[in-house]
């Protein structure tokens, strides 16, 4: 099993959900997020449909699911409470395995087709603005390390290619001393393993010098270049928990997180004449569609708010 919570489910399924998570493991390379979320869907959905049909479901009732099946679940999840967006993923999950199960030849239910997805609220990013964004990098080397100072340069290093390269946080602390940003660009390893390269602005190479030569631990190749104090790779929970520290010691809002920095380099370059296509290359959207959301923001007000694209460029 791939869980350790037991699968309501037949044996002919049970294999047949080993397989597709095999699948999703290494030939599609999902996440462990991901992955996780998926597997607890699927467990959810088998445990449903025990109840519904009296027994473990094997792989000829999942063949004969009606489309009002389908329908008595999602709505299961509703009353319990699951949001559109928790709901809508569930779909997506079994929608992956009935298609994986279909494609490979081992039953064919057109019914899930016909389910609608749920309707997601519109959920904009929210950036920084300028100014936020250059108190974050400016003060992020002053909040109290201990004997550990050099802590204080690793998150000023952190944050500045979070927003000056638009990194995801989880990019950005995958990233070894061998694969670290240079000679003005830097390679990322983003969802599903695909690979991206992103320009490095000169800010960004600076810090991240003076806080490799005030990290005490030695580098090689294969060593992370983020390290925490006892020199393993940083945990991102570290990295969060000294952002709000920083946010709180400076008076910035809630709002200000390490991703808020990705969504901000994003908004500041699309405000200075940024095409949505170049954003979805440096962020490494799979879809113009996620791109287009830092288009609904009223421009007026963004004009107003975000003066220049990215003002540490010019530093």
């Amino acid at each position: 099993m791939n869980e350790t919570t037991p699968i309501s489910a037949a044996a002919d399924l049970s294999e047949k959900f080993d397989a597709w998570v095999n699948y999703l493991t290494h030939e599609k390379r999902f996440s462990k997020h991901t992955l996780r979320a998926y597997i607890a869907d699927l467990h959810y959905f088998f445990e449903f449909m025990t109840r519904h049909l009296g027994r473990p479901p094997s792989m000829n009732d999942l063949g004969d699911i009606r489309l009002q099946d389908f329908r008595s679940w999602l709505t299961k999840k509703m009353v319990e409470g699951s949001g559109a967006a928790t709901r809508s993923r569930s779909l997506s999950s079994v929608r992956n395995f009935m298609t994986w199960l279909d494609k490979n030849g081992y039953l064919h239910n057109p019914a899930i087709g016909n389910i609608r997805t749920p309707k997601l609220p519109k959920k904009l990013p929210r950036p920084l603005s300028p100014d936020h964004a250059k108190n974050v990098i400016a003060h992020a080397d002053e909040i109290p390390k201990e004997e550990n100072h050099w802590t204080g340069l690793r998150d000023r290093a952190l944050f500045m290619l979070l927003y000056g390269c638009g990194l995801r946080i989880d990019e950005a602390l995958k990233l070894n001393y061998g694969t670290r940003p240079q000679q003005g660009e830097v390679r990322v390893m983003g969802k599903g393993s695909k690979e991206r390269m992103v320009p490095v602005i000169p800010v960004v190479d600076r810090m991240m010098g003076e806080y490799i030569a005030a990290c005490p631990f030695p580098f090689e190749r294969d060593t992370p270049l983020f390290m925490g104090a006892r020199g393993k790779r940083l945990n991102q929970g570290v990295a969060q928990r000294d952002m709000r520290n920083l946010r709180k010691s400076i008076g910035l809002p809630e709002s200000v997180t390490p991703h808020a920095l990705r969504h901000s380099f994003a908004t500041h370059i699309l405000i200075n004449g940024g095409d949505l296509r170049t954003i979805q290359e440096l962020l490494g959207h799979a879809s113009v569609s996620t791109t287009q959301r830092y288009t609904d923001f009223d421009n007026a007000q963004l004009m107003q708010i975000y003066m220049k694209a990215h003002p540490r460029a010019k530093s």
